[in-house]
């Protein structure tokens, strides 16, 4: 369970600074920005689906 966490941790900070890169090169990287972006926000919902199903069983 702690990597899981560990992975979406990272898969947050991983969106946090696309969204950064994205705002200040927004013409350069407007489609493969947006998408990475996106990929890392999907990724950290599975990681939290995965947590949250989890600490329900044990509960």
């Amino acid at each position: 369970m702690k990597r899981v966490k560990i992975g979406r941790k990272e898969a947050k900070e991983s969106a946090y600074f696309l969204r950064i890169i994205y705002k200040e090169n927004a013409l350069e990287f407007e489609h493969e920005g947006k998408h990475l972006q996106d990929e890392a926000i999907q990724i950290k919902n599975i990681f939290s689906t995965i947590i949250e199903k989890s600490s329900r069983q044990t509960v």
